[in-house]
């Protein structure tokens, strides 16, 4: 079988697709049929309940069969196309009838409700239909832009699932009207590229359709944005080629430079890519969290601290200073950690780089899973490292419409994920990224065929005349095992390449129960032979306990550790506290020996540590300093859990980082 993801001219690794790897059970088969009975159709029904979202509703006024006016964000279009995307995706790994009939009338629905110049913003549509002023991008903040990008990226993957056209259609008007907006309109367009999803999206539909007018019109969003002076909290302050740090918006940057590795990967420009391999470095070794969190800000000034007072701007849900990684304050929006799964697969198939599969790897087990409840039914919009009580000040909660006069503060360890939130960008993205988690675990290239991601599947690929079946098993990210059979050989096989993850110590492989190589971290390891049916290949990581520690200049989180087993960070949840012990009274000193046991969250079996740590004297008073007590320190049990589970048992206090006792 051949995938169906097609190559790209200058990327060397093709990412395979459902054609040739499917999860079966373990870790993401389970997370995928959780997607697949819980959450898309639990998301489906919020947004078609006009009593809960006005997401379909919209399109349902829009189109004449309901009367009303437009509700919700202008971005809420686009969200509604990230579901449908989920949903089709579903269709590759589990044909359905019903759904497919399901999606295929919302498609049409869709499809009905664009203008013959390729413009579909319900907003504008529903205030024409109902004879009011509407202009469209009069306003940069109506997201125009965002929402045509998802509707081409849906349209691309509706046909290449169902064969379908009537989505494709009108992902091909839209490029036009994008098309026509880069030609005449040219600030207009410079202007509305906010969360630029249209640059992902044209490429998308340049591999579909193989024209090459929609890569030229790629092209000519970068020189547009080069052109514009705007800001940093969109990324277009400075020229993209000029960028040497990531600042502003997280959800923007992220798919920004993903939508740009995309064009290098059809045009190989050499320039480009050496500016995204910079700047994803700077993400990664300056502003990444632990967890993969992206986007340390609720709000701030970009450049901070410039000389040139009249150069800084306001950004948002933004990346901050290098180091500048708060906990509790963390915004890390759901949005910007999945756009930089999307950003760090690009640059794997650019490179073969293993860095971008383990920084996939953590944002998939870590920060993603956090996003969304072990139920599969409820939210986070963000995700913070930390989280206490009686926080004198107010976040804005998960999607929340801010009020004015800003409310009192809710208690702040009550913040838990909802089902559903005015602004709702972030639970779709989950799903879709979840529904298609399976495209990110392998890649094929002339070289082999490459494992990034572990887990349960069956494989078949197909390279020039040979080809290799496996059926791979693995209790992974709790076990250390992986196992692979060969199920088939063709010609010999093909070469496999397995990813020895960064975090990995004294890993090896055995063929057939021999020892086959030594293998170093964080490269992928190649075993070439000529294959038979009924080889097995193992490869064994041990999973160590590490107590990990910040940079220098990393101020929040000095003198502080945090946990990790394998690929999964943990934190300390206040229902696992000793009686009458509080979560800031937690320390670990150097050399805690931790014990691996299981543990049910919500009927999820997962793998906690326990330790013994030390309780440091409870601080008292209102004061802002107090002077240190010196009563002789004590410890008690208590137990850490995956940071993906946090949130499932009721309000609590969490962290991720811990004070360390010498």
């Amino acid at each position: 079988m051949k995938s169906s993801t097609q190559h790209r001219l200058h990327a060397p690794l093709t990412a395979l697709d459902a054609a040739n790897v499917v999860w079966v059970g373990g870790f993401w088969g389970n997370e995928l049929e959780r997607t697949r009975t819980v959450t898309v159709p639990g998301m489906w029904q919020s947004l078609s309940d006009p009593d809960v979202s006005p997401g379909w509703q919209n399109f349902l006024i829009a189109a004449g069969e309901a009367d009303g006016r437009h509700e919700g964000p202008p971005f809420l279009d686009g969200d509604l196309y990230k579901w449908l995307e989920a949903a089709i995706s579903l269709l590759e790994t589990s044909p359905d009838a019903a759904l497919e009939a399901t999606i295929n009338e919302i498609a049409a629905k869709i499809a009905s409700v664009q203008r013959e110049d390729g413009y579909l913003h319900t907003p504008t549509r529903i205030a024409e239909r109902n004879h009011e002023q509407a202009q469209a991008l009069s306003d940069r903040f109506n997201f125009e832009t965002y929402n045509l990008g998802h509707l081409i990226t849906v349209g691309v993957r509706h046909h290449r699932v169902t064969g379908g056209s009537v989505l494709l259609n009108a992902a091909e008007r839209a490029a036009e009207f994008l098309e026509d907006l880069a030609t005449n309109h040219t600030d207009q367009l410079a202007r509305s590229a906010i969360c630029p999803s249209h640059y992902m999206a044209v490429i998308d539909l340049f591999r579909a359709t193989g024209k090459e007018r929609y890569l030229r019109l790629a092209e000519s969003f970068v020189s547009l944005r080069d052109d514009f002076e705007g800001g940093d909290d969109n990324q277009d302050r400075v020229r993209v080629r000029d960028q040497v740090v990531v600042a502003g918006h997280a959800v923007r940057a992220n798919y920004l430079y993903a939508g740009l590795a995309d064009l290098v990967a059809e045009t190989g420009d050499q320039e480009l890519k050496d500016v995204l391999e910079h700047l994803w470095r700077d993400v990664v070794d300056t502003k990444l969290y632990l967890t993969g969190g992206c986007g340390a800000l609720y709000d701030g000034a970009s450049p901070d601290g410039n000389p040139v007072q009249s150069d800084i701007s306001r950004v948002h849900q933004a990346y901050g200073r290098a180091f500048q990684l708060p906990n509790t304050t963390a915004h890390n929006e759901s949005c910007a950690n999945i756009g930089m799964i999307f950003w760090s697969e690009r640059m794997l198939a650019l490179t073969g780089d293993a860095a971008y599969a383990d920084v996939i790897e953590r944002i998939s087990y870590n920060s993603l899973l956090a996003s969304i409840s072990l139920d599969g039914t409820r939210y986070f919009y963000t995700n913070p490292l930390r989280q206490v009580r009686e926080l004198p000040f107010p976040l804005r909660m998960p999607g929340e419409t801010v009020q004015r006069p800003v409310p009192a503060p809710p208690d702040s360890d009550k913040r838990l994920r909802t089902k559903y939130m005015s602004c709702f960008c972030c639970p779709p993205n989950i799903a879709r990224t979840l529904a298609q988690l399976h495209e990110r675990a392998m890649s094929s290239s002339a070289e082999g065929l490459w494992v990034h991601l572990y887990g349960s599947a069956d494989v078949h690929v197909e390279l020039d005349g040979r080809g290799i079946g496996l059926r791979e098993v693995t209790e992974q990210p709790w076990e250390e095992r992986v196992e692979f059979t060969v199920t088939s050989a063709m010609g010999g096989g093909i070469p496999l390449k397995l990813r020895i993850p960064g975090w990995s110590e004294n890993a090896t492989i055995t063929v057939n129960g021999e020892n086959a190589m030594v293998v170093v971290p964080g490269t992928y390891a190649t075993i070439d032979r000529d294959w038979k049916t009924g080889d097995s290949v193992t490869l064994a990581l041990p999973m160590p306990v590490k107590m990990m520690r910040g940079h220098r200049l990393a101020e929040e989180i000095s003198n502080q550790v945090a946990v990790t087993r394998g690929p999964i960070v943990y934190c300390l949840e206040s229902h696992d506290l000793p009686d009458e012990v509080r979560l800031e009274q937690i320390a670990l000193r150097r050399g805690t020996r931790f014990r691996p046991v299981g543990m049910d969250i919500e009927g999820r079996r997962v793998v906690a540590l326990e330790c013994d740590a030390v309780i440091l004297p409870a601080v008292g008073g209102p004061g802002l300093y107090a002077e240190l007590d010196d009563a002789e320190l004590i410890t008690a049990p208590v137990r850490l859990i995956p940071y993906f589970t946090w949130g499932n048992r009721g309000a609590s206090e969490m962290s991720v980082w811990l004070p360390l006792a010498w």
